[in-house]
């Protein structure tokens, strides 16, 4: 995710990191290599010159001169500008509402918007445990009719049946009607949506929102449009008062003009960020949290969330009484770790959110980990029971017997078996109170303040 932007600013932030003292000159360099970064990311012309002054009114300020690490207080001083840019705090979606809670979902076609339904009826039942009915008002397309039941389906929701020739407002009074009966918590409504902006669009739109009056508004836009993203929003945020924003494929978004953009030429708090096609690829945006994954610095507090609400907790109790116990580590508990990790989105999705992953992952660019992940399962899968629970009876016959039935090479289970002492070597140290020994030893590979104190 932004993967460029997060490049460029790195390269002016290591610039200026070593420098024992800034002068005006360092200063005034490091704002210009922040606008052509900013430029090249597609952000909105009016929000780079904002962003590009405050850093250097606030630079050449005592807070910078007269600091003792003035690289890292540039760093912070960036980092804090970007969060301020991006909403300052995450803005939660009002849900206090009379029930039905309305929520109405606004954009062009193709950004988005009936999979963003799917992805936050999704959420709101899980997170939120709402009951939510979800409605399409497209009344021109009917596979966007069809696409919206199929979605709510998948994730479980109820869909209130519309059609071709039904008026909008109609559609939309009926389905508050219907909820209200069913006791619902959340109704979410799918506009119609158009390849470009119309007046009859505009019209169609202005008329739905009067006519269901939603608490909330939610202009779905997609994140690779860059600039033209912030141009569409202030286009529907000038006909609906728009009260959130849902960034979609901000996964594959690899400049951030649109999220840097879209919040302060709308004045509407982006609420959400989809970052996969899944139906669970849904976070809510903490503007604090991506100004660090921008910046390099990760999403700590995000992949806690993850795990928590992901790893299945019982049975990770279990491999940590296991490990207490000296029974050891063996292949079942190493196939159920990798089963975890793709539960949880997988690796590329973990390191995005670590410090330093952005980093990571360039050196993992000729891997797929994906791939090597379900291969591992599947090695592990065609051995038995026995060799599982004691891997060093695997010798040169079973391994190819192993190789033979999960369709890969030998050296495939010898790399396996390699990457399964070191991860069993590791268990070992952190179950024998070695954590910190085997942590100083990786002091040199871990970013500045990653390491505990004693």
């Amino acid at each position: 995710m932004f993967d460029s932007l997060s490049q460029r600013l790195g390269s002016v932030l290591d610039a200026m990191r070593g420098a024992g003292r800034l002068t005006e000159d360092q200063i005034n360099s490091a704002a210009r290599e922040l606008r052509m970064a900013l430029l090249e990311a597609d952000v909105a012309l009016p929000v780079i010159k904002s962003f590009v002054e405050a850093i250097k009114q606030k630079a050449l300020g005592v807070e910078i001169t007269q600091s003792l690490t003035p690289g890292q207080a540039f760093l912070r001083l960036v980092q804090a500008e970007l969060t301020s840019v991006l909403g300052g705090e995450a803005v939660p979606l009002n849900l206090r509402a009379q029930p039905p809670v309305v929520l109405m979902m606004a954009g062009l076609q193709g950004s988005g918007k009936t999979t963003s339904t799917g992805k936050l009826a999704r959420w709101l039942k899980e997170r939120e445990k709402k009951n939510v009915i979800v409605v399409s008002c497209d009344v021109y397309r009917p596979a966007a009719i069809e696409q919206l039941r199929v979605v709510a389906e998948q994730v479980g929701v109820e869909w209130f049946p519309s059609a071709v020739g039904q008026k909008p407002e109609d559609i939309a009074r009926a389905a508050i009607a219907h909820a209200k009966l069913q006791a619902a918590d959340v109704l979410i409504v799918d506009t119609a949506g158009r390849t470009s902006i119309d007046e009859e669009m505009m019209v169609e739109l202005a008329a739905l929102h009067a006519a269901v009056n939603p608490t909330e508004t939610l202009f779905v836009v997609d994140a690779m449009t860059g600039q033209d993203a912030a141009k569409t929003a202030r286009a529907f945020a000038d006909r609906v008062p728009l009260t959130g924003v849902i960034l979609t494929k901000a996964d594959g978004d690899s400049r951030g003009g649109a999220a840097l953009s879209v919040r302060q030429v709308t004045g509407a708090p982006v609420k959400f960020i989809g970052m996969g096609e899944k139906s669970d690829k849904l976070e809510v945006f903490h503007p604090d949290r991506i100004a660090a994954r921008i910046l390099g610095q990760g999403d700590m507090l995000g992949l806690i969330e993850e795990t928590v609400q992901r790893v299945d907790a019982e049975k990770a109790a279990k491999l940590a009484a296991k490990m207490k116990s000296k029974k050891g580590f063996d292949l079942e508990d190493f196939r159920e770790q990798m089963q975890q990790m793709q539960n949880m989105g997988g690796i590329a999705s973990m390191l995005e959110k670590l410090p330093g992953g952005a980093q990571m992952q360039a050196q993992l660019k000729n891997v797929n980990p994906e791939k090597e992940a379900k291969r591992v399962i599947a090695i592990i899968n065609s051995m038995t029971a026995q060799e599982r629970k004691f891997p060093d009876l695997i010798k040169a016959s079973r391994k190819r017997r192993i190789a033979k039935g999960s369709g890969v090479e030998v050296q495939n289970v010898n790399q396996l078996l390699r990457q399964f002492d070191q991860s069993r070597e590791m268990m070992k140290k952190m179950a024998g109170g070695g954590m910190m020994k085997m942590m100083r030893s990786m002091a040199g590979k871990l970013p500045p303040g990653m390491l505990p104190r004693r």
